[in-house]
């Protein structure tokens, strides 16, 4: 059972940051916070310590969600990766068969996924059609914006 997704160094040093943020920061924040409304008398209609609370919740729920991503994570140097086809962690250069218009793409993993900045994750629509093309490759796929015809002008790894 083999529930490991693939995450590039930079996706994990972005994951380790926040953790150690909600660790060091957010936490400790949060507890004085919950100290500080209890000193105020009765918790029972106390709505600061009720918020306080539900963000000690949030925290601590986003902290153990960081952490099995991270113990779960296929760590990727993508800077290393060489292959004859498009694989996890490619930079894709795509010409848009509809409108002559080019466009780039990095392959992801979900959490690092940001169409405006031109990264992708493995499991969107698009990413799934690339993986084993080549130079030269159409690929169709479904956007939300309907049928899609991309032929692969290159790929590259960072």
């Amino acid at each position: 059972m083999s529930d490991r997704q693939p995450m590039t160094l930079a996706g994990k040093a972005k994951l380790e940051a926040e953790l150690k943020n909600l660790i060091t920061m957010d936490r400790p924040q949060v507890i004085k916070a919950i100290e500080e409304a209890r000193g105020h008398g009765d918790i029972s209609e106390n709505a600061d310590y009720d918020a306080a609370k539900d963000r000690q919740a949030m925290i601590e729920g986003r902290i153990a969600e960081i952490q099995a991503k991270l113990a779960n994570a296929e760590v990727v140097d993508t800077a290393t990766l060489k292959s004859t086809t498009i694989i996890f962690g490619a930079t894709v250069e795509l010409q848009d068969l509809e409108n002559d218009e080019q466009v780039k793409y990095t392959i992801v993993g979900e959490d690092e996924s940001d169409v405006k900045a031109g990264k992708i994750s493995i499991f969107s629509p698009i990413a799934r059609s690339l993986i084993g093309k080549k130079k030269g490759d159409i690929i169709e796929f479904k956007s939300p914006k309907g049928e899609k015809e991309f032929e692969v002008l290159g790929f590259s790894f960072k």
